[in-house]
């Protein structure tokens, strides 16, 4: 499994509001990590370089670990939505992400 850094593991704990990481916690919190880096891959965004947009990546990656976390439990009971915000966020991330040099430009 990859590295994730203390401090990112922090940040994210402190998103989540868990005061205390047990092991298995940590491994989790790593676990929920990966996917969601995983996730915004898939969905067409990269981690981006520049501080305005790796915010923007950073809320969004918070956000889908924090939701994995609060979904832990096998029963889901209640009506659940979409965060309008998380949604709103990615798809500018989505809309805004660099076009890679294809060699296709003249």
């Amino acid at each position: 499994m990859a590295d994730v850094s203390a401090t990112r593991l922090a940040e994210l704990a402190a998103y989540c509001r868990m005061d205390k990481l047990s092991p298995d916690d940590e491994l989790l919190l790593t676990q929920a990590y990966l996917s969601a880096a995983a996730y915004m891959d898939a969905a067409g965004v990269s981690e981006p370089a520049d501080s305005g947009r790796k915010a923007a990546y950073d809320l969004c990656v918070n956000y889908l670990v924090s939701d994995a976390m609060d979904r832990r439990s096998r029963e889901v009971s209640g009506t659940f939505a979409e965060n309008r915000s998380f949604r709103l966020l990615l798809n500018q991330l989505k809309q805004s992400e660099p076009v890679p040099d294809s060699g296709t430009g003249g």
